[in-house]
């Protein structure tokens, strides 16, 4: 007997946290901006919330570099002990994919991308994240009017988005304007703006104290920015070309995509050469968006997920919803490294060890395929 009431008051318990979480620990309903929200704005450079997030993830990655390395021993502990574990992973991944000598030399970025891709995909996931930001008020022009907005009972300072947000829409009557351009457009879209926005208030009673507004969210994904992952698209695309160029020679790298000695010899067969070349250079920048959009596209999709899963759902039906994307971002963070290593390692092979080393290369990009 005792069992069986063991058994239902876990079922009931269970079911009563479903409803206490549908009730209390769901989160406002997601307003969802591809582009960052710029904070604040020094003369004509605006810092933008990827990017003040950015810096504090660098900050986070030096303050434990010097912590780990203050007080090194010869048998390692705690911190130490933690961060030689990863970085002799990150040497021995290198040194096993691309042999000893360009494993040396390509260890330091493989490192940095890697670590500093996990450490922003993570930090992500924590509450902060999307919540605490400064209120923009709702505008009746173009670039600050939004068809939804949050109600701030004190917009004074730090805002925060709490569970259980009010919420309010505006509907704008568009067709009033139809007919009219230019400037008479304008200005009718601005009224009929203001007009719903009078409307929307009166109608939920909001306090003449409250601001009506949308949250631009101090922290953000830093790689849900699609200027992230170019920018680190673009950086692993220059060591690719620095290493290939340090190794081969100009002429000798450049060989690789401008290959006119047969058909400087007159043999036609060069023409296929030049084809060849055309390839590489288009599969260059062809490497720059593919890099950038896998990134960019995990990160913002797992955002997304996880927005829209915190307002359909109580907080503690989604929580294994924040353990899948620890995952996604610990594979996104290996794969762009690997992709930086292998690509790293191809420029660095001259045409003339094309044949000895191609069985090694397909199964270094083999490797990562599987990984992705």
């Amino acid at each position: 007997m005792s069992g069986r009431l063991r058994t239902f008051g876990i079922v009931a318990g269970a079911i009563l946290l479903v409803v206490i979480g549908f009730i209390f620990l769901r989160g406002p309903k997601p307003q969802i901006e591809i582009k960052a929200e710029t904070l604040w704005t020094i003369g004509f450079f605006e810092i933008t919330n990827t990017l003040f997030t950015a810096w504090i993830v660098i900050a986070i990655l030096v303050v434990v570099a010097i912590l780990s390395t203050r007080k090194m021993r010869y048998v390692p502990s705690g911190l130490q002990n933690g961060m030689e574990a990863i970085v002799e992973a990150l040497y021995t991944l290198c040194v096993n994919t691309v042999g000893e000598k360009n494993g040396r030399r390509f260890f330091p970025v493989i490192a940095t991308i890697f670590l500093y891709i996990i450490v922003s995909n993570w930090m992500a996931l924590t509450p902060i994240f999307n919540a605490i930001g400064k209120v923009e008020p709702i505008g009746v022009e173009e670039e600050h009017f939004f068809e939804e907005a949050l109600i701030f009972e004190d917009a004074a300072g730090v805002s925060v988005i709490l569970p259980g947000s009010k919420e309010i829409e505006f509907h704008v009557n568009e067709g009033q304007c139809a007919g009219l351009e230019g400037q008479e457009h304008e200005e009718c879209l601005v009224r009929e703006r203001g007009v719903a926005i009078a409307a929307a208030l009166e109608e939920e009673n909001v306090s003449e104290d409250a601001t009506v507004g949308i949250l631009a969210p101090y922290f953000r994904g830093v790689n849900t920015d699609l200027m992230s992952p170019l920018s680190l698209a673009i950086v692993s695309a220059i060591f690719v070309e620095f290493w290939g160029i340090s190794t081969l020679g100009l002429v000798g790298y450049g060989s690789r995509f401008f290959n006119f000695r047969r058909l400087a010899r007159g043999n036609l067969m060069g023409i296929i050469d030049v084809f060849v070349g055309l390839l590489e250079i288009i599969a260059e920048f062809a490497r720059l968006i593919s890099f950038t959009f896998r990134l960019f596209g995990n990160m913002l999709a797992g955002e997304v997920l996880l927005l829209v899963m915190t307002f359909l759902i109580p907080l503690l039906i989604a929580l294994p919803f924040y353990g899948l994307e620890l995952f996604v971002g610990a594979v996104q963070a290996f794969v762009f490294a690997m992709l930086t290593l292998v690509f790293g390692a191809l420029a660095v092979t001259s045409h003339g060890d094309h044949e000895e080393t191609s069985h090694t290369n397909s199964g270094e990009v083999a490797a990562v395929h599987t990984a992705e």
